[in-house]
């Protein structure tokens, strides 16, 4: 038997983060990862760059069940943290966007982690099958036969997209065997697939407004050969889609008041023409392959042609699968953890971080924000 004073499954982001905290305190921590190497998610993230932080993280930016239970964790560990110690590594950063910080290459906040959490005995390519309690004991068997104990034990374990990366449900397993509710998980910060527009737009990229209920997304969306993505769209992904999502061709102006603004002045041209103005082409001829001027179109015509640019329902959504989602939405019911400490409230000295808890942030380094405050919670 291998004992320890803490266990953490998962050597991911916020597995990491925990386990740097932990080792500060000197006690005995092993980490447990079923991968080949640590942090393989955090290297890729951000198209290798690790979009790692975002300095405008609230609870608003993150979505499940209970976004509040985020609070705590952000306001103790925020992104001014996060980047005051992506920075004490020496690590080159830039804003990509207003507060939207990157490093020059996501192996140096994995190896920033490593180095922090050098005091942990990390094991990969071990695979947790079995978790017991016995008096104040966890006794873990992993697929090998190996064993390992602790009082303390941090599941962190993350969502299961990005499968082709070595993911696994044992994290919600874990949860349900000790009592704690499961969010059924989702994708999320993915592409959605339809068939509404036509795969001759496919690689087409535009400013778009996409409505989700009362809030509103301005960003860009991409048609691809099986419906569209783009950042919009991966933001839009993350909320509650129950409702279907409207999207906008045309957003910040008054569709029909400038098309018959455009009959009066510019009659003798071609609707597809005007719409090109505003569209890239291939998008106008999809909308409007009618050849007449648009003096000869009537009013209500136009107002139907506006409709169908600005107010395109998308009502059953089909996303898609975990192994293209960034992120996972869904996971253990956050209403049985303490926000303070992390701490199952079932089940002293068991903890979940992370993503595998049901909280999911937006795009733009929200997620990753989330791994470290999470982590840094801990009561351990």
């Amino acid at each position: 038997m291998n004992k320890f004073d803490v266990i953490i499954i998962g050597a991911g982001a916020s597995g990491l983060m925990a386990a740097a905290r932990a080792a500060k305190t000197n006690k005995r921590v092993c980490v447990l990862d079923m991968g080949d190497h640590p942090g393989r998610k955090v290297a890729i993230s951000g198209g290798g760059k690790c979009n790692f932080t975002n300095l405008h993280a609230d609870y608003k930016h993150y979505f499940g069940d209970n976004p509040e239970f985020t609070r705590g964790a952000l306001a103790r560990w925020t992104p001014a943290d996060t980047l005051d110690w992506v920075k004490s590594h020496d690590i080159h950063v830039h804003e990509k966007a207003p507060g939207q910080y990157f490093a020059e290459s996501g192996n140096d906040i994995v190896n920033a982690l490593l180095t922090d959490a050098r005091g942990a005995q990390i094991i990969t390519n071990k695979i947790v099958e079995s978790v017991k309690k016995t008096d104040n004991e966890f006794i873990l068997e992993c697929q090998d036969k190996s064993k390992f104990s602790a009082k303390k034990l941090v599941v962190a374990t993350g969502g299961i997209s990005y499968a082709n990366l070595g993911t696994s449900d044992i994290g919600y397993k874990i949860a349900k065997q000790f009592g704690h509710k499961i969010i059924p998980p989702r994708p999320a910060l993915c592409a959605i697939k339809t068939n509404i527009f036509d795969t001759a737009l496919s690689g087409i990229s535009l400013p778009v407004e996409i409505k989700i209920g009362h809030e509103s997304i301005i960003d860009d969306m991409l048609f691809t050969h099986f419906g569209i993505g783009g950042p919009a769209v991966y933001r839009a992904s993350v909320r509650d889609l129950t409702n279907g999502i409207t999207i906008n061709l045309l957003p910040n102006i008054n569709a029909f008041d400038w098309l018959r603004q455009n009959k009066k002045t510019n009659g003798k041209k071609q609707i597809k023409t005007i719409l090109g103005t505003k569209l890239p082409e291939r998008v106008a001829e999809f909308f409007s392959p009618d050849t007449r001027n648009i003096a000869d179109w009537r009013d209500s015509e136009l107002q139907d042609l506006s409709n169908k640019i600005t107010q395109i329902k998308i009502e059953k959504i089909t996303l898609q699968t975990f192994q293209s989602a960034e992120v996972t939405r869904g996971g253990v019911a956050t209403d049985q953890i303490s926000s303070k400490t992390m701490e199952s409230k079932l089940c002293t000295g068991l903890y979940f971080i992370g993503e595998v808890l049901d909280i999911a942030g937006d795009l733009g380094g929200y997620n990753l924000q989330w791994a470290w405050c999470s982590a840094n919670a801990l009561d351990i």
